[in-house]
């Protein structure tokens, strides 16, 4: 019998029992399907985060202080232990390119023309390069010492008249004080600018740390006595740590160049003075806390490692799935062959080989079985693609996971018919010839 004789006889069989046959796919259609779109989602987020890292920012090493046993991203259990003499150190230093503070501060509402938008977590101070050029799509970088801000497109369009560069911002700290900042810049995105921030769309109003947390953060600080642009007094800063003994949540730190070993000699100078006795936060550490940098792709690395392990998950979960429908495509094709009993004598009758009726049966069990991965294959790819397009991520196909689903649903289908096969091919034909 020649092969494509079989797999018309195989396929006359399969739309012979249309219901049947497509309940038994099921199973591989669904396990396939899983494993195309979280991989196409997995992949899609990756590439989604990974682009956000841009050439500037290849270079940065993000710096907290936390105890080591603490789990989470960036910022987890952070303490305030870097002051801005050790930033200043750090700045002179040979291997360093830049370093200064990162500080979220909290607000109460951003205020712009009369018409109030409350925010509580829109403020961010930090030094100037924190604000690449390549990130802004208008304006320029706000300077040191400068009641100046950059805004994200979430903020300037937040209002019932756009916000643009040269207009004044008014912004009501915590506390009830308020200060207003002339916008210099916009961002050409309202993602974060960090990991510090994390990726998602939020609004962002960003600042220098000096004035506005070396002076003002006494004044949002319950405790302190002193408002944007004016001084507090001696012991106001003492509790709060504002003032010149102002303490940073975070720090980053600029290599000369995004060169592997430029950062790691940036990291070590880094870490070497933090940890050591002539710094402050040196003092400040004790035996609970540690000093961590990290570059945006070392922290993406976690998420990567998450992602991984979410992906196994689903493997694991669809071989299940797999499993189930190979154990169908098994039990389905016996019964074909018990009820095929009697064509198969004939077949044997006229002559037809023991291997052309294997050939005949596993052709059957192989059609499910690719059927069932390429509609699998088409079900993954229309969720994928949906689910980025529903989270904006840009879409990504794991085309390496279509080729491997039509060579599992072929394997699902040789593995699970092949016994099928075996036992029509074993019949004997006068036995099947009485077969009623």
């Amino acid at each position: 019998m020649r092969p494509l004789e079989s797999l018309r006889l195989s396929w006359r069989s399969i739309r012979g029992h249309k219901l049947r046959s497509s309940l038994t796919t099921l199973g591989i259609v669904i396990g396939i399907a899983a494993v195309i779109a979280f991989v196409t989602l997995g992949a899609s987020l990756q590439a989604g985060v990974i682009g956000d890292i841009s050439p500037d920012d290849q270079r940065n090493i993000y710096g907290w202080a936390a105890d080591p046993d603490t789990e989470g991203g960036p910022l987890a259990g952070a303490q305030p232990v870097f002051s801005q003499d050790d930033l200043d150190t750090l700045d002179d230093d040979g291997d360093i390119e830049a370093a200064y503070g990162y500080m979220p501060l909290s607000t109460q509402a951003l205020v712009y023309d009369g018409e109030l938008s409350p925010q509580s977590d829109a403020l961010v101070a930090a030094g100037p390069p924190y604000i690449r050029e390549s990130s802004l799509d208008e304006g320029e970088q706000f300077e040191q010492g400068e009641r100046e801000a950059v805004i994200n497109p979430a903020v300037a369009g937040q209002f019932e008249e756009d916000v643009t560069v040269g207009d004044e911002l008014t912004i009501a700290l915590q506390g009830g004080q308020q200060t207003t900042v002339t916008v210099v810049g916009i961002t050409e995105s309202s993602e974060g600018l960090s990991p510090f921030e994390g990726f998602e769309p939020s609004p962002r109003v960003y600042v220098p740390t000096d004035p506005f947390y070396t002076e003002d953060a006494a004044g949002a600080i319950p405790g302190g006595d002193g408002g944007p642009g004016e001084n507090s007094d001696a012991d106001a800063d003492q509790e709060t740590g504002a003032g010149d003994d102002a303490l940073f949540l975070a720090i980053i730190v600029e290599a000369e160049s995004a060169d592997e070993g430029d950062i790691d000699g940036a990291r070590e100078s880094a870490i070497a003075y933090l940890e050591g006795d002539d710094s402050d936060a040196g003092e400040l550490l004790g035996d609970d806390l540690e000093v961590t940098l990290q570059t945006s792709a070392e922290l993406l690395q976690q998420l990567e490692d998450v992602l991984e392990l979410l992906q196994n998950f689903i493997v694991g979960i669809a071989a299940i799935s797999l499993l189930v429908g190979s154990i169908g495509i098994a039990n389905i094709m016996l019964v074909s062959v018990t009820e095929r009993t009697r064509e198969i004598g004939i077949m044997k009758a006229i002559g037809a080989q023991n291997r052309e009726i294997l050939g005949l049966f596993l052709a059957e069990a192989i059609i499910l079985g690719v059927v069932g991965a390429i509609l699998g294959t088409a079900l993954g790819l229309v969720a994928g693609y949906l689910g980025a397009w529903y989270i904006d991520l840009p879409l990504v196909y794991p085309y390496e996971y279509v080729a491997l689903a039509i060579a599992v649903g072929i394997f699902v289908g040789i593995g699970s018919g092949l016994y099928p096969a075996w036992r029509a091919a074993r019949t004997d034909p006068i036995d099947a010839l009485r077969y009623e």
